[in-house]
């Protein structure tokens, strides 16, 4: 065995999401050969991978039936998650990916969705934090347990202390429900809210992260605007709820992110509360709001379909209780929200090598 040979049937292995071998990808790195031993890694576009496994098997498949039948195959794995972000040392600079979370009305559960793709990110093995812009019903301090915590100021070097986010389950979160008194209303104009905003992105101590999920106020109004003209926001996805009144909605949130002045890329549509599934009898799918309302919508708009996300009454308790769902022991529940994240990362990390490829052959 040899490193050429090793290379040679490795770049009979494709990358899935971005259709190209391994080693034209530059993906296979320290590679080791002792005997019939041999070891290398694979460079994945994010931790979080879900094809991992995947990999790995077609990995020690290429080596045995190209190069030694009797060959001990270690395949190791790490991460370099990519970016499209070419602005760094500017807004956010340590920050690869932003995602926003939006919705067209409120009540469709778009914290849930946003909290617990945060945590299927991070559970992942990605860096990742959480920003409530909610400004005006900020909902994380109560799914998150920290009510009543608030965040400190440190020093990082710059000409002034910045507010260092709190950690839970191993996520970065800031939320303006964590810096004024929940009994009282948020009773802000428009350009005081954005401000808010502008100052949540410039003022916070992020530090790295893989990514960034931004929980926003439902509609489309002055937050969105201020927050796509202010950082590089990678891409949007979209939350709704199978019945008519709030795909109507969806519709509106889907044209805003397409107009000139925003023209933000559209990661893709979930669908929340597909159907209702009871604790005893969790084979029996019960469509309260409407089916697959959230798939058709995505099919007429020529989006991704993300996911459909049960309506799971430990969803509700344990968005109450500060435990997030996917900080829980509901396994069916956790599994669809693992499916929607991995749709998202591969989603994200197909449209950073496009747009690499895209600046590359621009230079060409």
């Amino acid at each position: 065995m040899t490193e050429e040979k090793i290379l040679e049937a490795l770049s009979n292995v494709q990358e899935p999401d971005l259709g190209k071998d391994l080693v034209t990808l530059n993906m296979v790195k320290d590679i080791e050969i002792e005997g019939n031993y041999v070891s290398f890694t694979v460079v994945l576009t994010t931790p979080a991978c879900p094809l991992k496994d995947m990999i790995k098997n077609a990995c020690v498949n290429a080596v045995k039936l190209l190069v030694n039948k009797d060959a001990v195959v270690n395949v190791k794995f790490t991460a370099n998650t990519t970016t499209k972000r070419t602005d760094a040392g500017t807004v956010l600079p340590k920050v690869k990916n932003i995602i926003a979370v939006v919705s067209g009305k409120g009540g469709v559960g778009k914290s849930t969705v946003a909290a617990n793709l945060a945590l299927a990110l991070s559970q992942g093995g990605a860096k990742t934090g959480l920003l409530d812009a909610d400004i005006y019903g900020p909902s994380v301090p109560i799914m998150f347990g920290v009510r009543g915590e608030r965040p400190m100021m440190v020093d990082v070097g710059g000409e002034k202390p910045m507010i260092a986010p709190l950690e839970r389950y191993g996520i970065k979160l800031i939320s303006i429900g964590l810096l004024v008194d929940e009994k009282n209303a948020v009773v802000w104009r428009g350009p005081m809210a954005s401000s808010a905003i502008r100052q949540f992105i410039t003022d916070v101590y992020w530090d790295e992260l893989d990514y960034l999920v931004i929980d926003m106020p439902p509609g489309t109004g002055d937050i969105h605007l201020t927050l796509v003209q202010t950082v590089p926001v990678t891409g949007v996805v979209i939350v709704t709820t199978p019945q008519e009144v709030a795909l109507a909605d969806a519709k509106k949130g889907i044209a805003m992110f397409g107009q000139s002045q925003v023209n933000v890329p559209i990661i893709g549509l979930v669908e929340n509360m597909s159907y209702f599934t009871p604790a005893e009898l969790p084979e029996n799918k019960y469509y309260i709001f409407g089916k697959e309302g959230g798939k058709r919508l995505a099919d007429e708009y020529d989006i991704p379909f993300l996911g459909q996300i049960p309506l799971v009454q430990s969803i509700r308790e344990g968005g109450d209780q500060g435990v997030p769902v996917m900080m829980g022991d509901d396994a069916v529940t956790k599994k669809a929200f693992e499916e929607f994240a991995s749709v998202v990362v591969r989603s994200v990390a197909m449209r950073n090598a496009n747009i690499k490829a895209d600046k590359i052959a621009e230079t060409v």
